[in-house]
């Protein structure tokens, strides 16, 4: 894996899955049912390492991500989260300059204590030859859920202060790429390899907006962690970025870049792996379906990115309907490529 972002190909490229731990193994809702809330399963190192350590002893994935919670950043400055069945998480929404003074940073690193206990725990638990991914929210991501209160179908709010108040809006960008750089430092300093910014609703911005709130504070976030670490290699995961890949590759100095389900394999392999390795980029619905259909699909995707640096991966989390054996399944093929049998 670490090779892989350090710019070697590989034959048979590394794997992991995003949402490789979650709902979908049963392992993973039974310890969840013992935590009592899934802020509980982050914050408790003891489950935390279990549920990471889960989906690597089914299939030996290349890489362990930690597992936490994007959303464990805006409830360390104090905003208060809750995760509701059925729901999804709901926090007090943030909507103006005057909101931002409910937030602290007094309290931050306390807070997040226990992830990067859990790290220091991976560090060691996890075979040798795998390797540790740490993880954060990218500032435009997680101003999203901080200012909807929730996940959002057109992000009206978040749109509005950005679009009407920059000035102000910029004030919340600015304290989430402060903290977030030091998360990931932390992060590091405990014990991950190499870190990844997960910007889910990077797509939802026209050409303009994605500039001023997806590249220039993913670009100052990879500074302030290459400032203090410049061994670590990050990966920046745009999701919906389209044809703005090109610019956020080129931009924003990530290491690595994760594609999602709708870039074309033929497209990256031609127009970003020359600059970065890729990572992705396999539908999670395809996981989900299986047999011949996944493998095709699979395949195409190894066959036009394999001949560059390239990281296996999907093109957004498993989802929660996925059958484990699925998964195995896709494992099998992956140690088995270039052997199509």
């Amino acid at each position: 894996m670490l090779a892989a972002l350090a710019g070697e190909a590989h034959a048979r490229p590394p794997f992991w899955l995003m949402r490789q731990a979650g709902r979908y193994l049963p392992e993973y809702r039974e310890l969840r049912a013992k935590a009592g809330s899934f802020l509980d399963l982050c914050y408790n190192p003891d489950f935390a390492v279990e549920v990471t350590l889960q989906p690597l002893r089914r299939y030996g994935m290349d890489a362990a991500i930690l597992f936490s919670d994007i959303l464990v950043v805006p409830h360390a400055l104090g905003q208060p989260l809750a995760y509701l069945e059925g729901e999804g998480p709901k926090l007090d929404p943030v909507r103006n300059v005057e909101d931002l003074k409910r937030l602290s940073r007094d309290r931050f690193h306390e807070t997040l204590a226990p992830v990067y206990e859990t790290v220091r725990r991976l560090s060691t638990a996890i075979p040798e030859q795998t390797t540790l991914i740490g993880f954060a929210g990218a500032p435009w991501t997680i101003a999203c859920y901080m200012v909807e209160g929730a996940g959002s179908k057109e992000y009206a709010h978040v749109k509005r202060w950005a679009y009407g108040d920059p000035v102000g809006f910029g004030q919340l960008i600015d304290l989430i790429v402060e903290v977030t750089a030091d998360y990931l430092c932390r992060q590091i300093e405990a014990g991950a390899e190499t870190v990844q910014l997960f910007d889910s609703w990077a797509g939802v911005l026209p050409v303009g907006q994605f500039r001023r709130w997806v590249i220039e504070p993913t670009r100052r976030i990879v500074a302030l962690v290459k400032a203090k670490h410049p061994d670590t290699p990050i990966i920046g995961f745009p999701r919906g970025a389209g044809h703005a890949y090109e610019d956020y590759v080129a931009d924003t100095g990530v290491d690595a870049v994760g594609l999602d389900t709708t870039v074309s394999p033929v497209w990256a392999s031609r127009t970003l792996q020359p600059r970065v390795p890729v990572q992705g980029n396999l539908d999670p619905i395809m996981l989900a379906v299986g047999g011949k259909t996944m493998a095709e699909a699979a395949w195409d995707i190894l066959e036009a990115l394999t001949p560059r640096p390239f990281v296996f991966n999907l093109g957004h989390g498993v989802i929660q309907s996925t059958p484990p054996e699925h998964v195995a399944e896709l494992a099998r093929l992956l140690r088995a490529w270039p052997n199509r049998g």
